[in-house]
C-alpha cells in the first residue's frame, strides 16, 4: 500500500477514456471500508457520468453563479476563480462522484459543543473514505482528485443532489493525462514530536 501512496498524485487532466464499471465500484467500496467515527459509516456516493454528469456540472456551475451574487462564504470569494477551474476539471474527467453524509447538518446551523465535535468525526470518517478511494485508483492506475471546491455551489449541488445528506466532497476520477511529480513535503523532524 505504501507504493500506492507514494504513486499517488492530485490528477487535473484526464484522458477522455471511460472508466470500467467494475473498477468504479472497487474504488467506491475501497472507501466504503474505511474506518469511520462510532462505525457511523458517514458516506453516501451519488456517481456520475455521461448526462448524469453533465447536469450535476450543470448545477455546479449555477451554484458558482449563485455564490458571486450571494455567497455563502463571503471572505473566501478570492478562491471562487479556483472553483471554476475544479468546475472544468470536473468536465474533463469521465466520471464525478459526489460524497454526501447522511448525518451532516447545514453549514450554516449553529451547533453545541457535543454536535460540533460530532461533526468533527464525522468528517474525519469521511476524509478517511475519501483517502481509501483515491488510493484504489491509484493502484488501477486511475488518476483521481480530491475536490472540496463544491461548497461554492453547495445550495445548488445539494438541491441537484436531492437530500441525500451535505455535501463534504467530490472525486474526479479517469486516466490521467498529466504525470506530474511528487509536491514538496516537509520533513518528518519537522512534524514529530517524540515524548518518551
Amino acid at each position: 500500500m505504501l507504493l500506492e501512496i507514494v504513486n499517488r498524485r492530485s490528477i487535473r487532466a484526464y484522458l477522455p477514456k471511460p472508466v470500467p464499471r467494475a473498477e468504479i465500484e472497487t474504488v467506491l467500496q475501497a472507501g466504503a471500508l474505511a474506518p469511520s467515527s462510532k462505525n457511523r459509516q458517514t458516506w453516501r456516493f451519488t456517481v456520475t457520468l455521461g448526462a448524469g454528469k453533465e447536469a450535476a456540472l450543470a448545477a455546479m456551475a449555477q451554484g458558482l453563479e449563485m455564490e458571486k451574487c450571494r455567497p455563502l462564504m463571503p471572505e473566501s470569494a478570492r478562491f471562487l476563480r479556483v472553483a471554476e477551474q475544479s468546475l472544468n476539471i470536473m468536465k474533463e474527467a469521465p466520471v464525478v462522484i459526489f460524497v454526501t453524509n447522511p448525518l451532516g447538518r447545514d453549514p450554516r446551523e449553529p451547533l453545541t459543543p457535543e454536535e460540533q465535535i460530532t461533526e468533527l468525526c464525522n468528517v474525519q470518517s469521511v476524509g478517511a473514505c475519501l483517502e481509501n478511494m483515491s488510493l484504489q485508483a491509484t493502484a488501477f492506475g486511475l488518476g483521481s482528485l480530491w475536490i472540496c471546491n463544491t461548497y461554492f455551489a453547495y445550495d445548488a449541488l445539494s438541491e441537484w443532489l436531492g437530500g441525500s445528506g451535505r455535501l463534504e466532497a467530490a472525486m474526479a476520477l479517469g486516466y490521467a493525462a498529466e504525470n506530474p511529480p511528487p509536491r514538496p513535503r516537509k520533513p518528518l523532524e519537522e512534524l514529530v514530536e517524540w515524548r518518551e
